[in-house]
């Protein structure tokens, strides 16, 4: 099980705000700041962290979990209005399987982030 990902990251204000904003449909908000970076998490404990050092993290695919499509859906919408980059629209991606929904945005620093949802489709539930 992972902990937690550190993102070495050129901007901190930018990084900060495009994560801040994007992933707001997940649940997700700043929980931690320090002087050279900050943590986001859907609970009390931050599992994403920025920071502004060198090198910085670029060509990543960080993938958020979902439990619903509409979540992937308003996570890519908020992404790109956030400033994100559109590396993938919402859609079924059967490459990866049968249900595999997912969205992808390139962050400010060109990391591939992505929101996922594995669960059948509502109507294919019956």
């Amino acid at each position: 099980m992972i902990d937690h990902v550190t993102l070495n990251v050129r901007d901190l204000s930018k990084s900060k705000r495009f994560y801040a904003e994007a992933l707001i449909p997940l649940g997700y908000r700043v929980v931690a700041e320090y002087s050279g970076g900050l943590g986001l998490g859907s609970g009390p404990k931050a599992d994403v962290w920025l920071t502004r050092r060198e090198p910085v993290t670029a060509g990543m695919h960080l993938a958020f979990q979902c439990g619903t499509r509409s979540l992937v859906e308003a996570f890519h919408a908020a992404a790109l209005k956030a400033g994100g980059r559109d590396n993938g629209a919402p859609g079924v991606r059967k490459d990866y399987g049968p249900h595999y929904y997912g969205a992808f945005v390139l962050d400010p620093d060109g990391n591939n982030i992505e929101a996922v949802c594995q669960e059948p489709a509502p109507a294919a539930r019956k």
